[in-house]
């Protein structure tokens, strides 16, 4: 099993639609970011990366790159899921925690839940999404997402640790 840890954050702006975990939610103001801003699916996808070890999202997705301004931040989830399968591991479950003091998450939970279950192909029941408001952090003007995930090996592949001990026994024996 490997466990990963992601967090984003990105302040609030006038003129763009507000999304989170993939599900636009009807506010004044949305998220400033290079790409859609997207501050939970940015925090899974690091999550994601950062339990394979692979590189993070601004190495995959650099901000400084014109293919990513106004991006579906999905696309950025399906290139780490897409690492995450290759390295031969599956998504046993996610959690996730919002900090924002506006909108309210509760009534927008499920659909996030729901959205990001068909995102990552997990049942719903194996994502948690908590929402927090910042008290008195100075953070009134943004959003942050905290996300965590436990993955599970699904290829046969021998791991370090146990090659290891398997050449360390071999060569004992030839001595």
């Amino acid at each position: 099993m490997r466990i990963g840890y992601g967090w984003d954050s990105h302040e609030f702006k006038s003129g763009v639609p507000l999304r989170i975990g993939g599900v636009e939610i009807d506010h004044p103001k949305g998220l400033g970011g290079h790409s859609d801003g997207d501050v939970l699916l940015h925090a899974i996808t690091d999550a994601l990366l950062g339990a394979i070890a692979a590189p993070d999202i601004g190495t995959l997705f650099s901000p400084s790159d014109a293919r990513w301004k106004g991006a579906d931040s999905a696309l950025f989830l399906e290139e780490a899921l897409h690492r995450v399968n290759s390295a031969g591991y599956a998504i046993a479950n996610v959690d996730s925690t919002l900090i924002l003091a506006q909108p309210k998450i509760g009534s927008h939970a499920a659909a996030i839940r729901e959205r990001l279950a068909g995102l990552l192909n997990i049942p719903a029941n194996c994502i948690g999404i908590k929402a927090k408001t910042p008290e008195g952090m100075g953070t009134d003007n943004a959003a942050i997402a905290h996300a965590t995930v436990l993955l599970e090996k699904t290829k046969a592949t021998p791991s370090r640790r146990s090659t290891s001990k398997t050449s360390r026994s071999q060569s004992k024996s030839r001595h």
